[in-house]
């Protein structure tokens, strides 16, 4: 961090400068004072200080006299004169502006400093995690686990629920990323020249916002790291909120929160290197304006806090300090992106991040391999660990259970963790506070009272939006202040006593999910006890657990998703038991048969991609898990197949593929079904994808629409392969509209063979111009013309166009098409030529052909005559049982069927074609199979050299069905073959027709 430019003043120019404002504030018993403290140093004689006191001169004259005096000494008088000054006054001195910099004398700056870092060591040290435990606190540096701090790029608006996008943030594939170490928060990322003051870093409830900023004071206050800055000045908005109506300069402000800088007299910060650190923007009730036009440049001048902070981000008011900013993404665009220099995000723990900290947290290493095991085994709670309360949240319920208890059944869901947590805290509290036992039953009058409360407080709140409120907030919910700040565990105490604040003191929940399980209870409690269904206005007939569902999807934001999962969680009779004492037990198997039924039947509406996933976890809560294990069944067996998926199972294959723990890295559309539906169906799984190979899956400009909004989106897709869809230019045009956008991240865009023209290349062009994230793209088997080559070519990434020219226009796989010469020496005696060499035919006569060392002996099979190269494409017409196959030349000829024929060994792929259906081989093994009704039909088959792969399609009514796409390492070239088997026939079967091939013109 670059040091402040010193303010560089002799004593002397300092008296000349403050003397108008020196006479106007200066006290007569001050100014005795001063010039007794003169005398005793011998810097005024005893006939000056006689003079100067005459009882004709006013206050004003007296204090005029006194500082020409003092002036006229000299330099080191006038030195004297500011130390005692000091001494005397340090309020007036402040609101003079006298220096107390590191040039000052007395060392008063370096002694504050110490005094300072004393204070924030004291402050900082020791973290209670929710449940404050009296003579063994947690040492900070013992518990804290490293977080990734990474450049957010943009202050954008996410009103997601945090939930959402935590779960959207677990499934991120790993993407090496510069992360900022928190010693270098205002250093920036390598590579960043512009100078760092403000720093505003987003993360959502519970991520570690607050931890982070104390974990930088504490390093700074134990000389750790950062010693070139002199103060930190840590301000919690929540505590900026009390202070709303009352004014301040921010002089004045510094010294109410730090009184040690207020006793040293320090009061020129310009004259620093200083930290202010505003953690907790959207707690903020401020009324921030960044549009108001009242500039305030002198820190001793008072005003509301609203016009400090805003000229203080502005950097109008103390422009040399740097600015430390935290919030939840939801408030991050209160500051205009002009008043912040760098945006980061705290994306929370990593799956080894979880790890760490649970092995951090219980030394007993079998007991922290257990908690970790559990957790992986549930999705749900893993997902949660992401956020590092709730890891605490976690580690105190299985610690408890796992301590007090012989366990046969961790908690696996939601809403049974957040039970045990609050029977958790019920019991310290009447252990700890009571005087109880630990076996005594939680629940007693008191208790019950309590949480009743403290759940409608939560539901009342969490309507409003509000995650901090204050004493009239508790007060009307009944609740007694002093009881919520013992039951610490579930409540927060934020203001300190010794901070020396004597307004209101300010509570909110340890985290928003502990909120919204608590107002779910308090809604639960209040149907069950009354009848009242607190979600409806207007009392209706509707089931209340269905009007549940119905008032969460309507929520444009799933603000109440977390909510229902627990409302929901709480109508089950396994987890109302564990509640006994304080819920009456009222569930029924029908009544939840019914809620899942209502869900399922609300999956079937084609329903927004978050909301059908948080209906699965809804279901999960439920204990209803059918429709996730049969996808899950079906992709495991190779079984699935998504022609005739009605949309809840849609719905339940981007759920499986969201929350599978393999690696979202890449997506490849023709593992599920090469088709424009199955592609609109599955875009989250493309979002959430960091490459997505959409080649040859018949899509068109309505995919590249939706392809569109992803790219505008926070989207981790990086590479995105759309050659060979009939895209033209229109569909071109709408990616080119994604790709200008900033969020878009693509690396590599492949549009090989997608019939795009001059206008569609002109189009990528003047996108790729204003955004330089793309840094390939491939434009090969198109026609761009020489005006779009010409474009293209100014553009600095590496672009293929070769080759080009308009005979690439043609629809479909077609315009690659070969023309396939049979290799008349390959032709095993068994298959019979016919058709001009173009049909072969499997028959039990021997044919003549000459005896040649290229010829299959025992395999019925043969090979054509040129290799294969760049894109190629054919037609066969086929009836009985063929294998249609690429093969490298090099086969061997002679010998057993198992050793050389198609698909037994690794010199072949083959796709088998018989009554029974389709399947692929390669060295003796099946890789897929699918079924088919049709004993006589056309199969093409594209083959990519460049590329690698080698796709079989089924032909109905002219269009292609993808069968399979096979990913092969080609090292020589490859030779397409065929194989055809003989019909084996009883004496009773029916007359069997001929299996044949025909190569097909196209």
């Amino acid at each position: 961090m670059d040091s402040p430019k010193q303010a560089v003043c002799s004593a002397e120019k300092e008296l000349g400068r403050m003397r108008t404002q020196f006479v106007e504030k200066v006290t007569a018993e001050n100014l005795t004072q001063l010039l007794e403290a003169l005398v005793t140093d011998n810097v005024l004689n005893e006939l000056e200080k006689e003079r100067i006191q005459e009882m004709n001169q006013t206050r004003a004259d007296k204090a005029r006299d006194f500082i020409d005096t003092v002036k006229k000494k000299g330099e080191k008088a006038c030195r004297i004169m500011i130390s005692h000054l000091r001494t005397i006054d340090p309020t007036v001195s402040c609101q003079l502006g006298l220096s107390s910099g590191p040039s000052a004398p007395l060392g008063c700056s370096s002694m504050c400093q110490n005094n300072h870092k004393s204070v924030l060591k004291k402050k900082f040290q020791c973290v209670f995690e929710g449940v404050a435990r009296a003579g063994n606190p947690t040492l900070l540096n013992q518990i804290y686990t490293e977080l990734y701090i990474t450049e957010g790029g943009t202050a954008e608006v996410n009103q997601e629920h945090e939930v959402r996008q935590i779960e959207t943030a677990s499934r991120k594939p790993y993407r090496p990323e510069t992360t900022i170490r928190l010693e270098d928060i205002f250093k920036g990322p390598p590579g960043k020249e512009q100078p760092v003051r403000r720093v505003l870093t987003m993360g959502g409830a519970g991520f570690g916002k607050t931890l982070l900023t104390q974990k930088f004071t504490l390093d700074w206050a134990e000389d750790k790291t950062n010693q070139d800055i002199q103060f930190i000045f840590p301000f919690p908005f929540r505590e900026l909120n009390v202070l709303k109506e009352k004014k301040f300069s921010l002089v004045e402000l510094v010294h109410r929160f730090f009184t040690e800088t207020k006793e040293a007299g320090i009061c020129r910060f310009e004259d620093f290197q200083v930290v202010f650190i505003f953690d907790g923007l959207d707690e903020c009730r401020l009324p921030l304006d960044f549009h108001s036009t009242e500039i305030l440049t002198d820190p001793r001048e008072s005003t509301s806090v609203v016009l400090l902070l805003t000229n203080l981000i502005k950097g109008n008011l103390l422009p040399s300090a740097h600015l430390w900013i935290t919030t939840r993404p939801a408030a991050a665009n209160q500051i205009p992106s002009d008043c912040v220099d760098m945006v980061t995000e705290i994306r929370g723990f990593t799956d080894p991040q979880k790890e760490e900290y649970f092995k951090k947290r219980f030394t007993n290493e079998k007991r922290s391999s257990r908690i970790i095991s559990h957790i992986k085994t549930s999705r749900s709670l893993h997902i949660m660990c992401h956020i590092p309360v709730f890891c605490w949240i976690t580690a105190t319920v299985l610690e408890h259970m796992l301590r007090t208890t012989e366990v046969r059944k961790l908690p696996k869901t939601l809403t049974e963790m957040y039970i045990h947590f609050l029977v958790v805290q019920v019991k310290v509290k009447k252990v700890k506070y009571d005087g109880g036992a630990e076996t005594d039953p939680p629940w007693s009058p008191e208790s019950r009272k309590m949480i009743e409360s403290l759940g409608k407080l939560a539901f009342e709140q969490l309507q409003k939006g509000n995650l901090i409120f204050y004493e009239s907030d508790l007060t009307e919910c009944g609740i007694d202040i002093r009881a919520a700040s013992v039951y610490s565990g579930v409540f927060t105490q934020i203001f300190k006593e010794e901070r020396g604040l004597y307004q209101d003191e300010v509570f909110c929940f340890v985290h928003l999910s502990v909120q919204e399980f608590l107002a779910a209870l308090h809604v639960h409690l209040t149907f069950i006890n009354t009848g009242v269904n607190l979600l409806e206005e207007q009392q209706t007939d509707k089931h209340f657990y269905q009007s549940a569902v119905d008032k969460a999807l309507q929520s444009p934001n799933g603000h109440l998703d977390l909510f229902l999962r627990f409302l929901l969680g709480l109508s089950l009779q396994t987890n109302q038991s564990r509640l006994q004492g304080l819920l009456k037990q009222t569930s029924s198997p029908q009544t939840n048969q019914e809620v899942v039924q209502y869900i399922k039947k609300k999956l079937n509406e084609n329903l927004p991609a978050e909301k059908s996933i948080n209906l699965f976890h809804c279901l999960n809560e439920l204990n209803d898990r059918f429709l996730v294990k049969e996808i899950q069944q079906a992709l495991s067996s190779g079984s699935l197949s998504t022609d005739k998926l009605s949309p809840a199972e849609w719905s339940a294959l981007v759920f499986t593929l969201l929350s599978s723990e393999e690696d979202l890295d890449e997506f490849d559309l023709k593992k599920y079904a090469a088709s424009e539906e199955a592609l609109l169906r599955l875009m989250p799984v493309v979002k959430a994808s960091n490459k997505a190979l959409l080649s040859g899956c018949n899509l068109s400009e309505r995919s590249c629409g939706a392809l569109f909004s992803v790219s505008l989106e926070s989207s981790n897709l990086i590479e995105l392969d759309l050659n060979n869809n009939d895209l033209k230019d229109s569909g071109v045009m709408l990616l080119s509209s994604g790709l200008k956008s900033l969020q878009c991240n693509l690396h590599i865009l492949r549009l090989s063979g997608c019939l795009i023209t001059e206008h569609g290349c002109a189009s990528l062009a003047t996108a790729l111009r204003s955004n330089s994230q793309l840094r390939e793209l491939d434009l090969s088997y198109n026609h761009p013309g020489e005006a779009g080559e010409k474009q293209l070519k100014q553009l600095r990434m590496d672009i293929r166009v070769e080759p080009s020219g308009e005979q690439w226009l043609r629809p479909g796989l077609r315009k690659y098409s070969c023309q396939l010469t049979i290799d008349t020496n390959t032709v095993n005696k068994n298959l019979k030529l016919s058709d001009n060499n173009r049909k072969v035919t499997h028959v039990k006569k021997i044919q003549s052909y000459p005896d040649h060392p290229d010829r299959f002996d025992d395999c019925p099979q043969l090979l054509c005559t040129d290799p294969l190269t760049g894109r190629c494409y054919w037609e066969v017409e086929w009836r009985g049982d063929i294998e249609i196959s690429v093969s490298y030349r090099g086969i061997r000829r002679k010998g057993h069927i198992t050793d050389c024929g198609f698909r037994s060994n690794d010199q072949s792929w083959s796709l088998r074609c018989s009554d029974n259906g389709y399947s692929v081989w390669h060295s003796k093994r099946q890789i897929c199979s699918t079924s088919s009704s049709s004993d006589f039909d056309i199969v093409a088959v594209y083959v990519d050299c460049l590329a690698g792969t080698v796709s079989f399609y089924r032909i109905s009514s002219d269009n292609l069905i993808h069968l399979h796409t096979l990913k092969i390492t080609i090292t020589e070239p490859l030779y397409p073959g065929f194989r055809l088997r003989s019909n084996t026939v009883s004496s009773v079967s029916p007359p069997v027709r001929q299996t044949f091939v025909r190569l097909l013109k196209i």
